[in-house]
């Protein structure tokens, strides 16, 4: 086997004991002693103290400064060059820091800052993955420079009609961006930026060795001081070089290459994003004055199992996407690095005496509340692209056009899906298919963990339990359902495992740091390899394992999971793969760690796709993510725990990843580890049924909990909650639609639908799917009563009995074992499929229901669409996509599909027939008395409400289909 160093029995021996550890540790607590703090990491450490320094210092003002002379604007790049006035010799411009500033055609301003000419190139390489297209520059007609003014200071104004500016200040270097003159997001304005550059290890330290006074008095010249170093300043050189964390030693090659700077929302007190961590939707702060965590959030895919909640520890996930909001301002940061990343959070506070008693005592006005934050990140170039909207949905819609839009999934993976760890052999699977059907409750895929594949070798069956899976799958299919397998990225040293040879042969191993030899970590095959997607070559080999000639018992109705591509390395520092290990290209890992998940995630979509000549789209869950991981399937949450408190964390968790432009999530209902008591697993479900991604999945060592397993009333309770996520798959479907358009998240923080109003800017237990339901899942055992907040002036009507609430304001109300508090807002309208089966797929031609529920002006609006759930067809227009409006007594229909596609197929021809049965108008004042369409009189029933007052009328059989132009008068 090529490039494999041969083991000593002790060797393996202890790599054995290394890895049963672990894996008896799962079955405990999280061990916070395997991963790092800040205070263990040299670069978050230096950088940490620089900041500190600023703050002690009265006098501090950034180093940096940039040569007014050199800067040039054309062709919407603005370049100019960089000092940091610190060093003692300076480097000249071809030697120094380049600086550079993108004007983007979609009004979203690129800033970077790189080494010029450095001894080893840095690594830039990120955008070339993330970034899903080049993009476009501004015209020159489309921005305007003004000229310098007297302090050095550039000004540009663009955007729409001119309102957003950025202003460049040399000396110090600080740019500001400006909304309507307004400051909103500050870059370098307490004066952190820090930029560690590339030496030999003799040269001794470059940016930080001398440090001068920067401000000086009118008429005073600069003053330079040579002092005995402070604690702080020691810290400024710590662990520069190699670096070791308990018994692993990171070599650090190239030295100290980390980089920071300190980025603020000004005017904005909460900030969002930045997943993936155990915490609440609005972020804490993580230094200041009342800081709820003394360590920053740390961006950095890690195997955390158990993970604790309120905690801003790293987890699988990494996104440095942060998205600011304030009554009047919206913006946004995308911070494109994939090195390990730490981020530190600050509040400001609001001055007690502003507003009029501060103009009347004769102080300045006070400023509002703002939000400080410093991004240090260990490798690569500072890259920074900023947006300022001016709403969320642009800034969505901005985010997405640069790094993709959620990938549109076939019509199955939105329903329930049925996981644990294992189901154990070919008749379990049957008899928990059964066990569905016998109790008349819905699912679609039913899942393979570890234990189907030979000896944990991918791509195999283990055939004592499997002996017939292509059949196993075809039983399945029959009704509609499907199959997932998990497929994870460590492979099983053994020479006569094809996989493993071929990845040999083909040499697309990731490679130790001496660049020659494969690296060889333990995971749960016990020695193992890893493959190097960075690689083409393994790429495309990779997605050809997944043909069924290759795959064999696999067939068209199987679908993966991708788990432990964090990477997970059992014997690995912080259980993940040594960031000196070298990927394709001579590239250290350490420049591409948050990354290799979504790499490994994007060639088994590509697998999934070139499998079939059938056009079939792929579904790929993941459990490590990145910016532009939707573009290639859905992500979990990972390994969570049976209790309430995770319950209740999953539900802001999932909103900042939406936020993230990651919409595809879920967590594991009912919880990963350990063993819900049937409360909790029913209340799980409730929500869970309100999460994009919805999959109950449980370990090896919990007790079996399908959803009858509990008896009554808990498997009525489960069925009617599965039921009703099945009756709303066509909204649900409509809002992936969404989400592929323009990157919406689908299920949103109250704040996305109401910007304005600010006692929903922190609330993260309830939120909306789409603009149309509230949701507020109930996470404490025991309760009946819950406290919803209802925004805006409207009406809310309870999903189950259409009882009112009207907001603005906080209610309790009820929420007995059978429901949570859901709600469709007055003014939409809501598709649904209220004849359930067995699975989607049996669903697919039913006929639909519209719900209608009016305003105070007797308005409504909603949207459907469809296509064939399977293929890409879609993209060449073959798709439906109604509009339906209420206005002055009218309920109509409308096209919304761009007449310069092209008509649909026979078969969506055939969908656009499928009728409408019913139509159930909610908020009326009066019952109907009569319905009309194309001249005909219709069916219609009208009863009072429960409570509230109004009246519920249900037109029967209005003999309208689905894609049709149609005009429905109400009397």
């Amino acid at each position: 086997m090529a490039h494999v160093k041969s083991k000593s029995k002790k060797t393996t021996l202890l790599r054995s004991v290394l890895a049963l550890g672990l894996v008896l540790g799962c079955v405990s607590a999280v061990k916070r002693e395997d991963f790092k703090t800040c205070s263990q990491s040299g670069f978050c450490t230096r950088n940490r103290a620089y900041a500190d320094m600023a703050k002690e210092d009265p006098k501090w003002a950034s180093p940096f400064q940039l040569n007014p002379s050199s800067l040039r604007l054309k062709g919407g790049i603005l370049t100019g060059d960089l000092f940091n006035t610190q060093e003692s010799q300076q480097p000249s411009a071809s030697t120094g820091l380049g600086f550079e500033l993108h004007l983007l055609d979609n009004d979203v301003v690129r800033v970077r800052i790189n080494e010029r000419n450095p001894i080893h190139p840095r690594y830039d390489g990120v955008q070339d993955t993330v970034l899903i297209k080049p993009y476009g520059f501004a015209t020159e007609a489309n921005y305007e420079r003004l000229q310098k003014d007297d302090n050095g200071i550039l000004t540009i104004q663009y955007g729409p009609n001119n309102r957003n500016m950025v202003r460049i200040s040399s000396a110090p270097f600080k740019i500001e961006f400006l909304v309507d003159g307004v400051p909103t997001v500050l870059l370098n304005n307490d004066g952190l930026l820090r930029f560690e550059r590339l030496r030999n290890k003799d040269d001794g330290v470059v940016g930080d060795e001398k440090l001068v006074d920067q401000a000086s008095e009118e008429g005073e010249g600069e003053i330079e001081t040579q002092v005995e170093k402070s604690p702080l300043e020691l810290k400024l050189e710590e662990n520069s070089w190699e670096e070791r964390f308990k018994e692993f030693t990171d070599s650090k090659p190239r030295g100290p290459e980390s980089f920071g700077m300190d980025i603020t929302f000004s005017g904005i007190n909460h900030v969002y994003g930045i997943p993936e961590h155990a915490t609440s939707l609005s972020l804490k702060a993580t230094r200041g004055a009342g800081a709820s965590y003394s360590e920053p959030y740390r961006l950095y895919n890690l195997d955390v199992f158990e993970y604790e909640v309120d905690n801003p520890m790293a987890l699988y996930g990494s996104i440095p996407f942060m998205l600011g909001h304030s009554k009047n301002n919206t913006a946004a940061v995308f911070w494109m690095n994939a090195a390990e990343t730490w981020i530190d959070v600050e509040k400001s506070e609001t001055d007690s005496t502003s507003g009029l008693l501060s103009w009347i005592k004769g102080k300045k006005p006070a400023q509002a509340p703002s939000t400080k934050t410093h991004w240090i990140s260990e490798s690569g170039v500072l890259d920074v692209f900023v947006f300022l909207g001016p709403t969320q949905r642009d800034i969505f819609r901005q985010y997405s056009s640069l790094v993709g839009t959620t990938a549109m999934p076939q019509a199955f993976s939105i329903a329930y899906h049925q996981c644990r760890w294992n189901y154990n052999t070919q008749q379990d699977v049957a008899e928990v298919d059964a066990g569905f059907d016998e109790h008349d409750i819905p699912y679609d895929v039913l899942w393979l963990d570890i234990e189907h594949t030979n000896g944990k070798r991918y791509f195999t069956w283990d055939e004592a339990k499997f002996p017939n899976p292509a059949d196993m799958q075809q039983s399945l299919a029959n009704k509609g359902r499907k199959m997932v397998t998990i497929i994870d990225p460590h492979i099983k040293m053994d020479s006569g495992y094809h996989v493993s040879q071929q990845g040999a042969d083909l040499d697309v191993y990731i490679k130790n740091k001496d660049g020659t030899s494969n690296f060889d970590g333990w995971c749960w095959p016990g020695s193992s390899q890893w493959i190097d997607f960075y690689n083409p070559k393994a790429r495309d080999w990779w997605a050809s394992l997944f043909k069924y000639e290759t795959y064999v018992g696999s067939t068209k109705s199987l679908f993966t999971w991708n788990d432990m591509n964090e990477p997970s390395v059992f014997t690995g520092p912080e259980i993940t793969i040594p960031k000196d290990v070298i990927h394709y290209g001579n590239v250290e890992h350490r420049n591409v760690h948050n990354l290799y998940g979504t790499m490994f995630h994007s060639a088994t979509a590509q697998g999934l796709t070139e499998r079939n000549e059938t056009n079939q789209r792929p579904f790929v869950l993941s459990r490590a993510f990145f910016a532009g991981t939707q573009r290639y399937g859905a992500i979990w949450t990972g390994d969570n725990v049976a209790s309430w408190e995770h319950l209740e964390i999953a539900s802001p968790m999932l909103l900042t990843i939406g936020l993230s432009g990651v919409a595809f999530s879920g967590a594991d209902v009912g919880g990963f580890f350990g063993n819900p008591e049937p409360e909790l697993l029913t209340r799980w479900y409730q929500a869970g049924i309100y999460y994009p991604f919805f999959r109950a999945h449980a370990h090896l060592d919990s007790k079996r909990r399908e959803p009858w397993l509990f008896g009554e009333p808990y498997t009525s309770q489960i069925r009617e909650a599965i039921r009703t996520r099945y009756a709303y798959l066509p909204l649900w479907y409509t809002l992936f639609h969404e989400a592929n358009i323009d990157g919406m998240p689908i299920i949103r923080p109250m704040f996305t639908v109401f910007p304005e109003d600010e006692s929903v800017f922190g609330l993260d237990d309830q939120y909306m799917v789409g603009d149309a339901l509230l949701v507020k899942p109930v996470v404490k055992p025991g309760v009946t009563q819950s406290t919803v907040y209802f925004a805006g002036t409207e009406k809310w009507f309870d999903i189950k009995d259409f009882s009112i609430q009207q907001g603005p304001g906080a209610k309790e109300v009820a929420s007995p074992a059978d429901k949570i508090p859901v709600y469709q807002r007055a003014g939409t309208i809501v598709p649904k499929r209220e004849r359930i089966r067995r699975s989607s797929k049996a669903m697919e031609n039913d006929p639909f229901t519209l719900v209608v529920a009016m305003d105070s002006k007797g308005e409504a609006s909603g949207r459907l669409y469809l296509d064939d759930g399977e293929t890409f067809n879609y993209e060449h227009g073959d798709y439906i996509l109604r509009e339906f409006k209420v206005a002055k007594g009218t309920l109509s229909s409308r096209s919304l599909k761009p007449t310069t596609e092209p008509e649909v197929s026979d078969f969506m021809q055939y969908k656009a027939g499928i009728r409408i049965e019913r139509i159930v108008v909610v908020g009326l004042a009066a019952p109907l008395k009569q319905v009309r369409v194309a001249g005909r009189e219709v069916e219609v029933e009208c009863a009072q409400a429960a409570q509230g007052g109004h009246y519920v009328c249900t037109v029967k059989e209005p003999r309208v289909t689905i894609g049709q132009d149609f005009d429905l008068s109400f009397v």
